[in-house]
């Protein structure tokens, strides 16, 4: 007998929040087409995301996909990290002399 895997959702977004441990807010945006205008319109989704290790930061593309519930608002898992956001270091000198 074939074991049958269920079909899981996946969607594709940009991290928003990383404050929480373990979790992380992905927007996810699509575009629909007005009925009556035409015009494309952007709507958007917040999904929050399981992140087992803490790795993503805000601004990266992520790819999420559907699980069982892990809490009260989290049914999304962090499956990769498509592209990382860039990191600028507020840190370093400004160039000013003390």
């Amino acid at each position: 007998m074939v074991e049958k895997t269920p079909h899981r959702k996946t969607r594709v977004g940009t991290v928003v929040s990383d404050k929480m441990d373990r979790s992380v807010v992905v927007q996810v945006s699509r575009y629909s087409v007005h009925p009556l205008y035409g015009k494309r319109i952007t709507r958007s989704s917040k999904y929050m995301a399981h992140d087992e290790n803490n790795e993503c930061r805000v601004g990266d593309t992520v790819s999420i996909g559907e699980v069982r519930p892990i809490s009260k608002n989290k049914c999304w898992n962090v499956l990769k990290i498509i592209q990382r956001a860039p990191v600028f270091d507020t840190d370093k000198d400004t160039g000013e002399e003390e």
